[in-house]
């Protein structure tokens, strides 16, 4: 399967044919959806195709490596048949809000030190899990670097690089729980200039400018050593 959102996020749409269908969902053989993975929810949208639509109400992961993705439509919906063209239109408000946010977790994790022991995007609010000591965390003093870096507009943009590359730089990884996929050869990188690079395979904006002002909500105590960031955009 083809995804388009890996290489253009911005990509709203697209024709794609359906390559088979099960209790489970509508596969395609390009798409334009997110499966809901590494913290991000799945999109939702709608499947056009002749003679009628059907509205999908998430995007999964497969169970046939990282390029396998569903289509999970609305209950009691009628589907279309394997073979036939359709249409492949996502949720833009809902994915570009979520663009957002993910970017803005890139940056909590580039300024507050620590491993990442969990992460989760929300619509309104956000948060990322860190590995460090309660008294190493101020929060208006990470809401001020982050919109220092919001405010700089770095560039942001997805980069690969190989399995070997990735072993000979474990740094790069910053996440307790949850590793990049290996093994296809290749791994995809977010890297923000110059702020921020670790293993993504989620949507993002162009520039930090993007993202908007936003302030850190609280700071919560999960654990001897674990410290929740909760963030929210301001608009």
């Amino acid at each position: 399967m083809e995804l388009i959102f890996r290489d253009d996020a911005y990509a709203r749409s697209c024709t794609a044919t359906v390559t088979s269908v099960d209790e489970r969902g509508i596969r395609l053989d390009r798409t334009v959806f997110y499966a809901n993975s590494g913290g991000q929810p799945g999109d939702t949208g709608v499947l056009r195709y002749p003679g009628g639509a059907v509205t999908i109400v998430d995007t999964v992961k497969g169970d046939n490596g990282p390029d396998d993705i569903i289509h999970v439509p609305a209950e009691g919906a009628r589907l279309p048949v394997e073979g036939a063209p359709v249409e492949a239109e996502i949720d833009w408000e809902r994915r570009h809000r979520f663009m957002r946010m993910h970017t803005l977790l890139h940056l909590v994790c580039a300024v507050v030190p620590g491993s990442i022991t969990g992460a989760q995007i929300g619509f309104d609010r956000s948060r990322v899990d860190f590995n460090v000591p309660t008294e190493s965390l101020d929060k208006e003093a990470i809401s001020a670097a982050i919109n220092r870096l919001i405010e700089a507009d770095h560039a942001v943009a997805p980069r690969w690089i190989t399995d070997a590359e990735l072993e000979a730089q474990p740094e790069l990884v910053r996440t307790m729980t949850v590793k990049p996929p290996v093994g296809y050869g290749r791994v995809r990188l977010l890297d923000i200039d110059g702020v921020d690079l670790q293993p993504c395979g989620g949507t993002h904006v162009t520039h930090t400018g993007e993202i908007g002002p936003v302030e850190v909500v609280k700071i919560e105590n999960k654990g001897k050593q674990n410290r929740r960031v909760v963030v929210a955009l301001k608009d």
